[in-house]
């Protein structure tokens, strides 16, 4: 598999540390609220990443944590009378809700920052001891330019990033590119006791301690959106490689931006959307389609109308497995058709080799509709059982990869749907057309579509 490393900017045959393991570390969400559409991309990517790691084989330990503690969940907590503590509580469970219905798979470990503590001033306690740390008051700074290679994953000259670093009037750094390990306390702030008094971590150290706690020094893949590279995943390494002696992550993988009607997503602009806002409308599994259409190093344009022609295009995939699940029921036995089975391994050859190049989903779905037109054109009311099960088969185990062709109809309305179309086979043979024609016209107007064929009715969603 290859794989684009922002560090290098290529492409890089995937060579894990150890045989038959993958660590991955994915940055997780700000628990001050609900996760917003742009989080859900590179959630919903590299849970595709992972699931596609997992189908090769490979056990991935995959770590995603949780900032429990920061500024705007402080800001919120006050706004709302309640503790940082409560809050974060609230939106975790809250995440889970929304990622679950996503088909996001939870992470072998969810660590949250106010959890590991102790992980993160041995962390800084480290750098403070090597000389890359200093104190000033209570806070606690990590000197960036004594790190030679800061700027490595940013490509950009030291002065360039100099020149875009932002202090605060608060703040007492040597050096303005110089970024908080340690932040003193603050009246009516949540504080734990460190070397340096009363205060809380700073963003960035945490996700190096906790990385460094449950994956090791060096791992494997480390991931999130491309807003992310500087400064978040440019200071990670600084800290990380600082503290450890060792390289921090060998593939640094990044997914391209989200654009609301082709404008950048701002509460100001007031295109701005919750996942939870868009689950009202729409099927988790017509987002995560849509999320998985780009390639994900490229921008992708959220719109009503691309979620409109994402639900369509799953639904075509759901269709060509309806239609097999109708086949199944009245086919007869038999071996399979070695031309349908040589039709299918070549599609599944082919969707793997897009997931091998640098995780193109969209080329993968593009193989998922080939073989659905296949599947269609070849597999029939004469098709055997055994033929028709290796078709239904091979489709969802190829979308299970994707997190998508995995949910099952509801029973109720399938049951209703069937029972219509037996009321309205019954009116066909009493010859009483006005209600067979009343029947199909109430399924069409909910979506359903009737084909008479000659072994029986079949149905779809349109």
């Amino acid at each position: 598999m290859k794989l684009y490393n922002t560090l290098t900017r290529k492409k890089e045959e995937f060579v894990p540390l150890n045989k038959g393991e993958v660590t991955m570390y994915s940055c997780g969400p700000t628990v001050y609220n609900y996760f917003h559409i742009g989080n859900a991309r590179p959630f919903i990517v590299f849970d595709a990443l992972r699931r596609y790691l997992e189908y090769r084989g490979y056990k991935v330990i995959f770590v995603q944590n949780f900032t429990d503690i920061d500024d705007k969940m402080i800001k919120r907590a006050n706004e709302e009378g309640t503790t940082v503590a409560e809050l974060g509580e609230r939106f975790i469970a809250e995440y889970f809700a929304d990622a679950d219905a996503l088909g996001i798979k939870r992470a072998t470990h969810h660590p949250r920052a106010t959890e590991n503590i102790d992980a993160i001033i041995d962390m800084i306690k480290k750098l403070e001891d090597k000389g890359y740390a200093y104190n000033r008051d209570g806070d606690v700074y990590f000197s960036a330019k004594k790190f030679a290679e800061y700027g490595k994953l940013s490509h950009q000259p030291l002065d360039e990033l100099e020149a875009g670093a932002r202090i605060d009037v608060s703040e007492q750094k040597d050096d303005d590119m110089d970024f908080a390990l340690w932040k003193k306390q603050k009246p009516n702030e949540p504080a734990w006791e460190s070397p340096w008094g009363m205060g809380r971590p700073g963003w960035h150290i945490e996700c190096s301690a906790m990385a460094n706690r449950y994956l090791g020094k060096t791992i494997d893949i480390h991931s999130g959106g491309q807003d992310l590279i500087f400064p978040h995943h440019e200071n990670e390494i600084a800290q990380s490689e600082c503290a450890n002696g060792a390289p921090f992550a060998r593939y640094w993988l990044h997914n391209g931006y989200i654009n609301i009607d082709n404008r950048k997503m701002s509460k100001s602009l007031g295109n701005f959307f919750t996942v939870r806002d868009i689950l009202a409308e729409f099927e988790p599994e017509a987002i995560r389609f849509f999320m998985l259409s780009a390639h994900y190093r490229s921008p992708i344009n959220f719109s009503k109308e691309l979620m409109l022609q994402a639900k369509t295009g799953l639904e075509r995939l759901y269709n060509c497995a309806r239609n097999l699940e109708f086949l199944s029921k009245q086919a007869d036995a038999g071996q399979a058709d070695d031309t349908v089975l040589k039709m299918l391994a070549t599609y599944k050859n082919e969707f793997i080799e897009a997931m091998e190049d640098d995780l193109n989903t969209a080329l993968a779905i593009s193989k998922l509709f080939d073989l659905a037109r296949e599947i269609n054109t070849m597999v029939t009311e004469s098709s055997t059982a055994q033929t028709v099960t290796s078709a239904a088969q091979a489709l969802k185990e190829l979308g299970g990869i994707l997190g998508i062709l995995q949910k099952e109809d509801d029973n109720s309305l399938e049951n209703e749907i069937e029972e219509l179309i037996e009321k309205r086979t019954a009116a066909r043979k009493d010859k009483n057309f006005a209600l067979a024609d009343e029947i199909r016209d109430k399924l069409k107007s909910r979506g359903i579509i009737l084909e008479d064929t000659p072994s029986g009715v079949k149905w779809r969603k349109e």
